[in-house]
């Protein structure tokens, strides 16, 4: 039986507008990803009489409804309220990505952007909907970028030459006689032996992904192409001309920690990621249709390094803003210690604050918590009988461009509390439904 696709996006909270069969356990079906700081609810189905609900919450991907029927949440936002016509505008979720790449600590913070269900049966959709290999791919892209910038790393690897007048390593006595005897070539002995260089395991792997990418290219939508060839791709191939695309992935079992070398952990766990999605053949790359692991991308957490972004860049200098600053079990989004500003930051993914004057009473008690914590006084050299100012940001599909410069302007300040403001700020948009 085909599979039912309910193509739904974010922050919906309506009813399912198809006539669909589920075959659901109860009659509430829901799934959270889970996190190591709590869970994240991705969608959650209610029936109600004939109906069923749906509520989508900070999430995007696919995932499984039941035998039969699967749901498709796309990154899309409403920009109206609902009292007027629905308009919806399509988030550049790659772009959000791309543009705080290079702040990012990507051992510690990209493992819980995306969770990928690898023991779930694939569900079939087009290449136009497939969210995962796009965010796969800039990551990755992002990681050899760092990776070629230092240099690629050298090691030990074994290779087979037939050496003519000399003998190194170890003789392979079979492969001498049947390459070199029987051909009366009785100056040659074919040798296995250690050579040092750049044709490793890891960079053969990361080249075998590489060449995969240079097809999947001309299919990545949401991001400017060109950038990306052009600034990453171009930039990061010369580097790899020499090393060779022959290997099995069962032949890298684990890569060794080095601390000048950290990025090729995580480059070496995404290239398999990106040869396991498209089951090691390059030909599948070019299918209209693919069959997909169901997956989701947290958007809550893309907002948050997209938001790390835009602060790093008015911010500059050294130690300015602190990411997931922690204190005792505290972890706040950002702490900014400029030489004017001294401030808590906290990133809520809520369009909603655009059209209402306050926060959420939630928001407001946790943010005002981490402004009591003694190290956040410590750390910002705040005197214990001020208050800390506090800010939060939330993402604004209607602003023109993001400005910056005056965190605590009246317009951002929230006049039902002292010392709160909060600020929209300009998403990348591909377009507006």
């Amino acid at each position: 039986m085909a599979t039912n696709l309910f193509t739904y996006w974010e922050h919906y909270d309506d009813v399912i507008h198809s006539d669909c069969n589920l075959e659901l356990e109860n009659d509430k079906h829901s799934y959270n990803f889970l996190k190591e700081r709590g869970s994240v609810s991705c969608f959650s189905i209610l029936k109600k009489e004939n109906s069923y609900h749906l509520n989508t919450g900070y999430c995007i991907g696919v995932d499984w409804i039941d035998k039969n029927n699967a749901i498709y949440i796309e990154p899309k936002l409403n920009s109206r309220r609902k009292k007027e016509a629905l308009q919806l505008v399509e988030i550049d979720y790659l772009s959000m990505l791309f543009s705080s790449l290079q702040y990012i600590d990507t051992s510690k913070d990209l493992n819980d952007l995306f969770e990928i269900k690898w023991k779930s049966p694939e569900i079939e959709i087009t290449q136009r909907k497939d969210l995962l290999t796009p965010l796969l791919v800039i990551q990755y892209l992002g990681l050899l970028k760092t990776i070629v910038r230092k240099g690629l790393k050298k090691s030990y690897y074994k290779v087979e030459h037939n050496l003519n007048s000399r003998v190194k390593g170890k003789v392979l006595i079979g492969q001498t006689i049947k390459q070199n005897t029987l051909k009366n070539k009785q100056l040659y002995t074919y040798c296995k032996y250690d050579e040092f260089g750049i044709n490793g395991l890891e960079n053969r792997l990361l080249k075998k992904a590489l060449v995969f990418i240079k097809r999947y290219l001309p299919y990545l939508n949401g991001i400017n192409s060109n950038l990306i060839t052009a600034d990453l791709f171009n930039y990061i191939t010369p580097a790899f001309e020499d090393v060779s695309d022959k290997i099995e992935l069962n032949e890298i079992k684990h890569s060794k920690t080095n601390t000048f070398y950290k990025e090729y952990s995580d480059a070496t766990r995404l290239a398999k990621l990106i040869l396991k999605r498209y089951g090691y053949n390059i030909t599948n790359i070019e299918k209209e249709t693919i069959s997909t692991p169901p997956f989701w991308i947290d958007m809550s957490k893309l907002f948050e390094y997209y938001v790390l972004g835009l602060l790093k860049k008015q911010f500059p200098n050294h130690n300015e803003v602190k990411f997931q600053f922690i204190s005792k079990g505290h972890e706040l989004d950002y702490l900014l210690n400029s030489s004017d500003i001294k401030m808590i930051i906290d990133a809520k993914y809520k369009p909603k604050y655009k059209h209402i004057k306050s926060i959420d009473k939630e928001d407001f008690r946790q943010i005002s918590g981490y402004s009591r914590l003694k190290k956040v006084y410590k750390e910002l050299g705040k005197n214990k009988t001020e208050i800390i100012d506090c800010l939060v940001i939330y993402p604004d599909l209607e602003i023109k461009e993001n400005d910056l410069s005056n965190l605590k302007s009246s317009k951002s300040r929230i006049e039902k509390y002292v010392g709160f403001y909060k600020l929209g700020v300009k998403l990348p948009i591909s377009k507006i439904m």
